[in-house]
Formats: C-alpha cells, structure tokens, sequence
C-alpha cells in the first residue's frame, strides 16, 4: 500500500470525525453564603442558559474569613440551587473536604 495513499485516508477520517465532535465547555459559577436571593435567581438564569447550551456547570462556594468556621450554611446554599435543577440537569460531583463545589450536567 502506498503511504501518501494511507496518510491523505486517515486525514479524511479525523477531519470527519472532528467534525461530528461536540466540544463541552464547562462554566464556573461562584457562590458566597451570604448570598441574596436576587442574585441566586440571576445565578440560576445564567446556569439554565449553559445547561440549555449543552455546557457543564461548575457551582464553587467561596469562604472568606470566618465564614470557613461555618462552612454548612455555604454548604446549604450549594443545595438549594443544585435542587432547583433537579428535572433539567444530573448532578455529577459533589463537593468534598477542602473544596466546596457541585458539578451539573445537562440530561439527555
């Protein structure tokens, strides 16, 4: 078999299947515990929009200060909006000791 044969057929395979490829993004939303809830609303719009897109969502609570000496109400609020989504996305990760965070992906 000729090389130059062999090298052009498999360019045309990866060409076509990048093509077919869905690249998943995922994007990154930070929480405090002292959050309102206007802005947990405007945080659950802007997570409904990337899941709709077929993007992940990272949810990352942040604790500044004495606010780690509490980490169970940061930890409620990462429930509170993870349940919110419980009909449209999966709930892939959850958080673990040092790092508070909750990865949704889209169902299919």
């Amino acid at each position: 078999m000729d090389y130059g044969k062999f090298k052009y057929e498999k360019e045309k395979k990866d060409k076509a299947a990048k093509k077919n490829q869905k690249i998943v993004l995922l994007k990154e939303i930070k929480v405090k515990p002292r959050i309102d809830t206007h802005d947990i609303e405007t945080k659950t719009k802007q997570i409904i929009k990337f899941l709709e897109k077929g993007d992940k969502v990272k949810l990352s609570l942040i604790l500044l200060g004495r606010e780690k000496m509490h980490a169970e109400i940061g930890i409620q609020v990462l429930e509170k909006v993870a349940n919110q989504f419980e009909e449209t996305a999966i709930i892939e990760k959850k958080y673990k000791e040092p790092q508070k965070f909750i990865i949704l992906s889209p169902k299919k």
